[in-house]
């Protein structure tokens, strides 16, 4: 991180990974109302673990990026061996992603474990929930002081975060939820939106606001602001910039669910309308069938009565 590709990349595989999720669990959803059950990651049919190799690749590659590929020696470290003040901040962006890492080959791990259903998933949610956590005291400490501009985006940041660590314990209680495995799914793809839309927004001489300009700082770019009013709107513009995004996302997932329900719902709702149909009509005729037969054992009744007499 730190530049406008290191944002970039990371937002773009937590965009497919949320969205990857938002689809299966309102699919899920919609194909099983009744039986439904979230799950933490989803297995592909032809490569069971596809989505946590991807997760265990992207991380991987964070690593190697921030500890070995970003810096200009390659490696992290000072000439004594101790970890100078302008690489903190690769190192605290490689430890979120090895706990992103850590949750991915955990959770491979428990599925081949085969343990309780119950159990593996509620050790996997919480594998989960510790790499939200990871991720959001590392933001929320961070070495490099977000202040001004970016610091509103990293405070934006925060809050998505947490409502993904919120909605990942929620689901360990409560698996059977739609509503929380959406929230969780949407806050994990807008995670990646907000760290694209950060990384453009900080990193682009042309977007930046009127009255602040891109700083170097120990090799670190910064936003400055001239005066105190250009900050304040600059912040403001930052928050106006969420709220459209937040609508705008609110919107997108939405029409999934509309779409996916339209796809798989429909013909499960069609189908369960038609077997009520069915079984409505079978009643009646059952009903019908056990009048005439009142009927008939009535008149064998009289008649019966009728020969004696």
């Amino acid at each position: 991180m730190g530049t406008l590709v290191g944002h970039v990349l990371p937002g773009l595989a937590f965009l497919a990974l949320g969205l990857w999720h938002l689809f299966n669990n309102i699919k899920l959803f919609c194909l099983r109302p009744n039986t439904f059950c979230s799950s933490i990651w989803f297995p592909v049919s032809k490569i069971r673990y596809l989505e946590l190799y991807f997760i265990m690749f992207s991380s991987s590659a964070s690593i190697s990026m921030e500890l070995f590929v970003g810096p200009r020696k390659h490696h992290p470290f000072d000439s004594d061996g101790t970890i100078p003040s302008n690489h903190l901040h690769n190192f605290e962006h490689s430890s979120i992603s090895m706990s992103i890492l850590v949750y991915a080959v955990l959770a491979l791990v428990l599925d081949r474990a085969r343990l309780r259903a119950e159990a593996s998933e509620g050790i996997t949610n919480l594998a989960a929930a510790a790499a939200f956590s990871q991720e959001l005291l590392l933001f929320h400490f961070h070495s490099t002081d977000h202040v001004g501009v970016e610091g509103q985006y990293h405070l934006i940041l925060q809050l998505i975060i947490f409502v993904s660590l919120l909605t990942t314990l929620m689901g360990i209680a409560l698996p059977k939820s739609f509503l929380v495995s959406l929230v969780r799914s949407s806050s994990v793809a807008f995670q990646g939106v907000w760290f694209i839309f950060l990384g453009y927004m900080l990193y682009t001489p042309s977007l930046i606001p009127k009255g602040c300009f891109i700083h170097d700082e120990d090799g670190h770019q910064l936003v400055k602001c001239s005066t105190d009013e250009a900050l304040h709107r600059a912040k403001s513009l930052v928050n106006l910039e969420f709220s459209w995004l937040f609508v705008i996302n609110t919107i997108c997932v939405v029409t999934l669910y509309l779409i996916l329900d339209r796809n798989y719902g429909g013909k499960i709702e069609y189908s369960s309308l038609t077997t009520n149909y069915q079984r409505g009509q079978y009643d009646e005729e059952q009903q019908h069938f056990e009048t005439q037969k009142m009927g008939f054992v009535q008149m064998d009744k009289l008649v019966d009565h009728g020969d004696k007499m």
